[in-house]
Parts: C-alpha cells; structure tokens; sequence
C-alpha cells in the first residue's frame, strides 16, 4: 500500500494525464467538441511528462496539440465551409492531399530526427522523430475531419506502446494500448457517419 500511494505520489501527472488522454479519444470517437479541450489539457499536462522523461520531440508535440486544439476547436464548430451553419462533417482523404501530407511527414521526420540526434540528449532519436511527425499531421488531419487519422493513429499508438515501455512510462504504456483500440473503433465509427451522409 505504501508503495502503491510514493507510485501515485510521485507519478499523479502522468496518470491524470493518461485518464484525460482516454477522454478525450472517446470525444473525438463521439465528435463532440468537449474533443479539443480535454484535449488541451491533457497535452499541457503531458509537456511536463515528456519534459521529466527526456522525450522532447514528444514533448514539442504536446506544446503543438495546444496550438491545434484551438484550432480544431474552430474548425468543428465554423469550419463547414458549404454551411456555416453546420458544424464540419467527415471527409475521406483525397490521394493528393495524401501525397503532400506523405511528403510533409518525411520532411519533419527527417528534421526531427535530425535535430534530436545532433542537439538533445534523447535516447530514442528515430523512434521519437517517427512518432511525433506522424502524430503531428494525424492531429491536423482529424481537426479537419478526415476519416484515414484514424488510420494513422492505430500505427502511431501501437508503436508507441513499445517506446512507452522502453522509458518506463507505464501508465502511458496503457494510455496507449487503450488509444490502439480506440482508434480502431474510431475509423468504424466514422466510416459509419460518413455512409450515413452519403445516404442522406
């Protein structure tokens, strides 16, 4: 028990983070617009984990889901450029927008990893640059309602779950797994509400 409350003691950030961080999938699972700032707040929280944990393009990532839940925030309420009166609708990812945002996470791979190697002390340079490139246009993909994040996402938090472990980042190893699942639901549950509008 005394193990268990110096654990909690010592590690309440991380785990407050990991239980909003499943919220806040299950919002944007639902659509509802509680996504962004649950969202926004589990990303400040997680700046100070991956700060602690010397994760720092994961931690540069958090700093950028701040900046983009604002921006997700406005585009689910305003950005149905059709119907302003309409809150934004799910989309399917066009094979140009897919090639520029293939090109566009090379390019910040490469950068990240680049500056991760030359100029931190990070322990998982590629691992670290290859997780956060993806997530950084995964999160701007599901700002913008696009069906494939979902896709995305099941790569990302699977891979992660393996560099979570290697940092002993335990209650993020479950945040994670939980994410996996979640993301699978996700793409279903959205691949429905686009065939429903098609029907419409």
């Amino acid at each position: 028990m005394e193990i268990t409350i110096r654990w909690l003691s010592g590690n309440y950030i991380e785990l407050l983070g990991a239980i909003l961080g499943i919220a806040y999938v299950f919002f944007s699972i639902r659509q509802n617009i509680l996504t962004w700032p649950v969202g926004l707040l589990t990303s400040i929280l997680y700046v100070w984990v991956f700060l602690v944990s010397k994760l720092y393009a994961d931690m540069g990532l958090q700093m950028y889901y701040v900046v983009i839940s604002i921006y997700g925030w406005y585009e689910w309420v305003y950005g149905n450029k059709s119907d302003q009166t309409e809150s934004l609708k799910v989309s399917r990812l066009t094979w140009r927008l897919g090639l520029v945002l293939a090109v566009i996470s090379l390019a910040i791979f490469i950068l990240i990893w680049v500056v991760l190697k030359n100029q931190t002390d990070s322990q998982a340079p590629v691992a670290d640059a290859l997780a956060t490139s993806l997530s950084i246009v995964a999160t701007w993909m599901l700002a913008r309602k696009i069906l494939e994040h979902w896709i995305v996402w099941i790569f990302v938090d699977a891979f992660s779950i393996g560099l979570f472990w290697y940092k002993g980042l335990f209650p993020t190893v479950i945040l994670f797994a939980v994410y996996t699942v979640m993301a699978y639901i996700g793409y279903n549950e959205w691949k429905k509400d686009l065939a429903a509008e098609k029907v419409k």
